[in-house]
């Protein structure tokens, strides 16, 4: 995204600021370009922050290096450092500054480095930012956006790669995303910053270098509208491919790989179709429900442990609400209930689409 030179900081004004979205949305290329998912979540911070000077990101090494991912360039070149700047290495001591920053009427974004770096913070995150608004009885709202870099496929070591979402969906009060595609990345991320209440954004490693091909003036247009309208993706899962004979349903980082899934499965004839659960919390049981009523089978693909986890609650509520639809148990494919493994073994622990395929098969299909 193009950048507009400046000494703009906290004190700039909504005039200044709408000029300078003007300014870097003219600059890019028009109509859909190849668009990965960093620059998507990079474009969705910038433009929130050049539409509300309450918005601030801050995290360990999100100001001149960018953050690890370099998922922040460019933020703090554009807006000082007052508005984007680095923090001592100290979780909790950041999402603890987020929580009075928000209580006192501004939009922190922090990054929390990696998954497991996270952990630090889990006891602000949990007796704080979960509990705030129902601890005041609604007097203080906490608009606060926590974002996640999870999952595995980069090859990290220790503590670099891990499925943490089931703890944050666990847990009441907070909203937990996860996108799978460019687009989803910016409009969830906008929506998230837009929101009143918590949000943990978990955003797959692995796919921050996929790209698609996206309008990014489209994606701002689609924003402002749902914003007016009062809509949005909160909530709402998407039918990702659609099919006839069973449905994949997968969040994050397991989406391509059910896709790659059901692109093998349809040249054996297997029709199946794929739901992109996205907003893990809240969760769209309608579609979710629509698909399996229809195909009478279902597989939920996820690569965190399966054991007590976000598939696991899938699982349930699927068989509560669809349990006269369905013509054979309903599967997984997850995570072994391992510790993640050693970057050279990883590929053993995900899950393929091999094994996928193999939980189809066992769907009890009469032929």
């Amino acid at each position: 995204m193009s950048t507009v030179t400046s000494a703009a900081n906290g004190n700039v004004s909504s005039a200044t600021a709408r000029a300078a979205a003007s300014a870097a949305a003219t600059a890019e290329a028009t109509g859909p370009q190849p668009v990965t998912m960093a620059k998507a979540l990079n474009t969705a911070m910038a433009d929130a922050m050049h539409s509300d000077k309450s918005v601030l990101v801050f995290g360990e090494d999100v100001g001149m290096l960018g953050g690890v991912f370099r998922i922040t360039d460019g933020l703090t070149k554009t807006f000082g450092e007052q508005r984007c700047f680095d923090t001592p290495l100290a979780e909790s001591g950041i999402v603890g500054m987020a929580v009075g920053m928000a209580m006192n009427g501004m939009r922190p974004v922090v990054e929390m480095q990696f998954d497991a770096f996270a952990y630090p913070a889990f006891q602000q995150i949990v007796s704080h930012v979960a509990k705030m608004h129902n601890r005041t009885k609604g007097a203080l709202k906490l608009p606060m956006v926590i974002r996640v870099p999870y999952a595995g496929g980069i090859g990290g070591v220790e503590h670099h790669c891990d499925s943490s979402e089931s703890y944050y969906a666990h847990t009441a009060g907070l909203k937990v995303f996860a996108p799978a595609t460019v687009a989803d990345a910016y409009l969830m991320l906008r929506e998230a910053i837009d929101s009143d209440d918590p949000v943990m954004f978990m955003e797959p490693k692995k796919l921050y270098w996929s790209k698609d091909m996206v309008d990014v003036e489209a994606l701002r247009d689609q924003h402002a509208a749902n914003a007016e309208a009062g809509t949005s993706t909160e909530g709402r899962a998407a039918v990702a491919r659609p099919g006839t004979d069973a449905t994949l349903i997968a969040y994050g980082p397991t989406v391509p790989t059910a896709l790659a899934a059901a692109a093998a499965a349809a040249e054996e004839g297997r029709s199946l179709e794929v739901i992109d659960v996205r907003s893990i919390v809240p969760f769209d049981d309608e579609t979710v429900c629509a698909s399996v009523r229809k195909t009478g089978r279902a597989v939920v693909i996820a690569e965190a442990h399966g054991f007590a986890s976000v598939s696991s609650e899938i699982v349930a509520r699927v068989q509560e609400r669809c349990f006269h639809y369905l013509a054979a148990p309903i599967r997984r494919v997850t995570g072994f209930d391992v510790p993640y493994p050693a970057p050279k073994l990883e590929h053993y622990y995900l899950p393929g689409v091999d094994r996928i395929l193999d939980a189809v098969d066992d769907l009890q299909w009469e032929d």
